[in-house]
This record gives structure tokens, C-alpha cells and sequence, in this order.
């Protein structure tokens, strides 16, 4: 099995090759320039590995939530390379990709609470069950105030991880801290984990056809009709 995957959706840019379940990948926060480096990294993993791009199985994609940008960015990305191939995609939950970053060494299953820094006083959240290797949704994706955020149950210890938890002077981490056994808000979602969990949905029959991907905007007001940009613009003269 041989994927690509792109995570773009955040301030940090990254790009894996998974063969077989080994994973090769390049990470940096490179906030403006996932549009320069994306497919030259691409290339350099793949020349790295001695892989042709007609040799890959399929190319995945954190489908967001995240920045507009970033998400249109990796779907297009995504999107052209499948095409060009004739190659499914597989759709990864960024948030599901983030979850998988959280310190789960001491425990077979455990539940994380992912949230990244949506901006504007909000945070992106979702629930998951990390397991081998893995993450479960266990609530919905959803944009909010810190303080909406809701953590499934009523018992039990979990693990946090993302920048949500740093956001609005730490709201997010300050109303929750005591139900959580760990807490780390430096971390971003990893184009490493999106190939590690695209390869199991592949496995699963959940590969899409190219044109099939929905990105995962959550903001409604995100992405305007280029009538309603003409409109905003005009009314700032």
C-alpha cells in the first residue's frame, strides 16, 4: 500500500509517503507558504523512496476543520494529483489526525479531546477514542466559544491536545483542567497521522472518488460568493 497524504489546514505545513506502514514525512510551521512547498516536498519524498507517482495506491488529505485557506489548499492539492492518477482520495478528519498526537503510551484505549485555535475567540473541537493506532469520533466536529465546548460523559479522565487549548487566554484549558489527566497545546495536526489513519479507512472501502471530497469548513460564513466579496469590498470604498 502506498499513499501520499497533505495536511494543510493549519499554521504548519506537512507531507507523508506511507509504504507498507512506514512513514516518511516533512513538517514545519510555514505559515503562507503551503502552496510553495507542498508539491515540491511531494516529490522529494517520493524520489526519496524510489516511488513513481503511477505506483501510489491513493492520496490522502486532512479535509479540515481548519483554515479556509489551508483546507481549499490540501483538497485541491488532493484533488488534481487523484485526478491526474486516477487514484482515490481518503478524507481524514484533521481533528482525528490532531488526536492522534496525544501521549496514549500509557493506556490501551484512551479518550482524547482535540481542539484547534479556529481564531475569533473560537476553537475547533471533537471527541475521539485513540486506539491501535487509530481514532474514533465519539461527538461531532464543531466550531465555538472555548467555554461550549462539551466533553462527552460525566466520568473518566482525558487527554488534551491542540492549540484550542491555549486559545482565548487558555479558556478552553482552565474550564476543563480537571478533567483531564494531560493537557498539550503545542501540538498540530501531522500529515504522518493523516497517511496512518487514511490507510485504515483505505483498508476499510473508504476511499472516494476525487471529485466526491467535502471539506470540513464549519463556519458557514467562511467562504463567501465571489458576488458577496464584490459586495464587501465595495462597501469599504
Amino acid at each position: 500500500m502506498k499513499l501520499l497524504a497533505f495536511e494543510t489546514s493549519t499554521e504548519a505545513l506537512s507531507v507523508a509517503l506511507s509504504i507498507d506502514g512506514d512513514v516518511r514525512e516533512r513538517f514545519e510551521l510555514a505559515p503562507r507558504r503551503h502552496a510553495e512547498l507542498s508539491l515540491p516536498w511531494a516529490e522529494e519524498l517520493l524520489a526519496e523512496a524510489g516511488v513513481k507517482r503511477s505506483q501510489l495506491d491513493a492520496i490522502a488529505v486532512g479535509r479540515g476543520p481548519g483554515a479556509f485557506t489551508g483546507v481549499r489548499l490540501g483538497i485541491a492539492l488532493a484533488q488534481g494529483i487523484a485526478l491526474a492518477l486516477d487514484r482515490p482520495v481518503v478524507p481524514v478528519s484533521t481533528l482525528a489526525a490532531l488526536a492522534m498526537r496525544a501521549d496514549t503510551a500509557s493506556a490501551s484505549a484512551s479518550r482524547v479531546l482535540a481542539a484547534i485555535d479556529a481564531r475569533m475567540g473560537e476553537v475547533y473541537s471533537a471527541a475521539f477514542e485513540v486506539q491501535g493506532g487509530d481514532a474514533r469520533a465519539l461527538s461531532e466536529e464543531r466550531v465555538s466559544a472555548p467555554g461550549d465546548v462539551v466533553v462527552p460523559g460525566e466520568e473518566g479522565e482525558w487527554l488534551g491536545v491542540g492549540t484550542g487549548f491555549g486559545a482565548a487566554e487558555n479558556a478552553l484549558s482552565q474550564r476543563l483542567a480537571a478533567r483531564f489527566a494531560s493537557i498539550d497545546g503545542s501540538q498540530l495536526p501531522h500529515a504522518a497521522d493523516v497517511a496512518r489513519l487514511a490507510a485504515k479507512a483505505f483498508a476499510r472501502g473508504e476511499a472516494v472518488a476525487a471529485e466526491r471530497i467535502e471539506p470540513a469548513y464549519l463556519r458557514n460564513n467562511v467562504a463567501l460568493t465571489l458576488r458577496e466579496q464584490q459586495a464587501l469590498r465595495d462597501s469599504k470604498r
